[in-house]
């Protein structure tokens, strides 16, 4: 299966996708410092990085139910729906704390909030892991390797084999003992 929406060969989801993640992370740590005691500027940051994340969750959700027009009706498809649900239930908590907020003049979070966006950002945590394994699925060329070769990098004429590259534009660097 390919992804209808791509640039250069690239699927678009992914690339949206790490945008409300870690405008999301950001604004809970805006959050956590404000909670901590830090300024309440602090407060009203991390509720405008909330609501600029929620609008790229809105983009990526889009470009996600393009995608899984043309996914096949099996396992993938139903890792596929997850996922995407996923994504939704954290954009919901983290809509949920953003409307509590609308109403305080400040827009400062509060340590319950703080608790809701943290819960937020484990649901998340359980959508990197959906999505990795549909790129994993879907890209299997591309996916990032899951062993200790990894650490070593790429340096190797197998690993460039592996990876597509030409093994003679592979430079082998070796640590000095």
């Amino acid at each position: 299966m390919q992804s209808r929406l791509r640039v250069q060969g690239h699927p678009i989801q992914p690339m949206l996708v790490t945008f409300p993640y870690g405008l999301f992370v950001c604004a809970t740590i805006f959050d956590f410092a404000q909670v901590a005691g830090g300024p309440v500027l602090l407060g009203e940051v991390g509720y405008w990085t909330v609501v600029a994340a929620l609008v790229a969750a809105g983009l990526t959700m889009v470009a996600g139910m393009v995608d899984l027009w043309d996914v096949p009706p099996d396992r993938t498809r139903r890792t596929a729906i997850s996922f995407n649900l996923v994504n939704a239930g954290m954009a919901g908590l983290f809509l949920l704390s953003c409307l509590v907020r609308a109403e305080s003049p400040t827009r400062g979070a509060t340590a319950v909030l703080l608790v809701v966006e943290m819960l937020a950002l484990a649901v998340g945590g359980l959508g990197v892991a959906l999505g990795a394994r549909l790129m994993r699925h879907y890209e299997p060329g591309r996916a990032e390797p899951t062993s200790f070769d990894a650490l070593r990098g790429s340096g190797t004429p197998r690993a460039a084999a592996l990876s597509g590259v030409d093994a003679r534009t592979v430079e082998i660097v070796r640590p000095r003992p």
